[in-house]
């Protein structure tokens, strides 16, 4: 049995990014975009999405903390001291929906003292909500997933975005000469494509924790794993606009070790 408090919440996340999809496939391709100083890009429907979700969640429950990589007050870490706290990302694959490409999503995770416990995505490119969680299970849709089991093969295909900082591409290039890759330019949907089971496993190198923080619980309910191989980011103890960028593979447990060892061999 699952308390009151945690299913009145995943029901009003469901809706408050649902909500939220109208305001998104209008402007898809058509907002301005500027450059912020880490050299991501922002629209102002970045901002309002955020805006929207947080306003609808935070009158339900004004005791939690909320966390949006586009409304932080200050540059400064945030402690994370509510039981519950939420991290957005409003759009993950901004370049992507400024430009009119497909592959980007909301992407709002629920956590409880900083564990990510439940996630809730909306995939613009397969106009799907994807939500789920330990105990809950992978939603995609109307259809229930889970994280592929097959054996590494020459037909293995991974989630990889190569890495910005050059000085790692020693650490990719295991992976390329592998496996098939597939890089849609959203962070959040390669997680999740491995949580249904859509992609084998995943791996990158430039990522924050709200690209990642709602799909890590889709992956844990579909029965894989999330390895962080530069440090340990869970659970969240501050929210922290200029973190370090997190190097991490995902898959079922076979495909994560796999992974590990090219990305970081012994």
């Amino acid at each position: 049995m699952h308390p009151p408090e945690l299913l009145l919440r995943i029901d009003a996340a469901q809706r408050a990014v649902l909500a939220q999809t109208k305001l998104m496939l209008r402007e898809f391709g058509r907002a301005e975009s500027k450059w912020k100083y880490d050299g991501t890009r922002v629209t102002a429907v970045d901002v309002a999405i955020s805006e929207g979700i947080f306003a609808e969640l935070g009158r339900q429950f004004p005791a939690d903390q909320y966390f949006s990589e586009e409304l932080a007050e200050t540059s400064a870490p945030l402690p994370v001291t509510a039981r519950y706290s939420w991290v957005l990302d409003p759009i993950d694959g901004t370049n992507n929906f400024a430009l009119g490409l497909p592959h980007c999503a909301i992407a709002l995770a629920l956590c409880e003292y900083g564990e990510p416990i439940y996630g809730v995505i909306y995939d613009l490119s397969r106009r799907t909500l994807m939500h789920g969680g330990p105990g809950f299970g992978v939603h995609d849709g109307e259809r229930t997933r889970h994280v592929s089991t097959a054996a590494p093969s020459k037909e293995t295909l991974i989630g990889f975005h190569s890495p910005f900082d050059k000085a790692l591409m020693p650490l990719a290039t295991g992976i390329i000469t592998h496996f098939k890759i597939r890089g849609l330019g959203s962070a959040t949907l390669h997680l999740a494509y491995v949580a249904a089971g859509l992609l084998d496993g995943c791996v990158d190198y430039n990522v924050k924790i709200w690209d990642l923080a709602a799909a890590i619980p889709l992956v844990r309910a579909g029965g894989g794993e999330v390895r962080f191989l530069n440090g340990e980011q869970l659970p969240m103890r501050v929210f922290d606009l200029r973190m370090k960028k997190i190097i991490y593979v995902a898959g079922c447990p076979a495909m994560a070790a796999r992974l590990s060892d090219l990305v970081m061999p012994a």
